[in-house]
């Protein structure tokens, strides 16, 4: 059977294949991005994040792929939104979605990113995964989002954003750790 769209899941009884994170520093109107230098999404803009390790929580990983990617701490880092993508390949990831108020440190390049500050306002949607444009104002304006996502290889099939009353709503990261 040809996975086109989202109804073409059965959400109910969807596990992931791979768990991960990222993080999304946002300080006086500018967001911490990086530039992907290898793995999946290598060349595209995101922010830093990566795979959790066996025993490891969403919030853990989150905080020590940040500081290896990019040489920072991220500060008061929260829960901020949930993704799960679904690849036409069979990849299913559930990525749990920080944000932070700040970072300690300067931003450095590393063999896994190229980080930059850009504005809040401006960000470099195009350069991004097509996803990322439709959660990432909820995650500027600090509202609680889930987001369902096919793809095919880089190109988004289809996708449901829904935004939630708060993060404790969000259970799905509990069911994942």
């Amino acid at each position: 059977m040809a996975l086109d769209t989202l109804t073409d899941i059965d959400w109910s009884t969807w596990t992931p294949t791979v768990q991960a994170t990222l993080l999304f520093v946002v300080r006086d109107g500018q967001v911490l991005l990086i530039q992907k230098k290898r793995g999946l999404g290598a060349g595209k803009v995101n922010g830093p994040g990566g795979k959790l390790d066996p025993g490891e929580t969403p919030l853990a990983c989150a905080l020590r792929e940040t500081e290896e990617e990019i040489g920072v701490r991220a500060v008061h880092a929260r829960p901020a939104g949930e993704l799960r993508f679904h690849f036409v390949d069979g990849l299913r990831l559930f990525c749990t979605v920080f944000r932070a108020d700040d970072a300690l440190g300067e931003p450095r390049e590393t063999a896994e990113a190229i980080p930059f500050w850009a504005p809040a306002d401006a960000l470099p949607y195009d350069a991004m995964w097509a996803d990322d444009r439709l959660w990432l104002p909820a995650l500027l304006a600090e509202r609680p989002f889930r987001l369902r996502a096919l793809f095919d290889d880089d190109t988004m099939l289809d996708a449901a954003l829904e935004v939630v009353a708060e993060t404790s709503a969000m259970t799905q990261t509990d069911q994942h750790e």
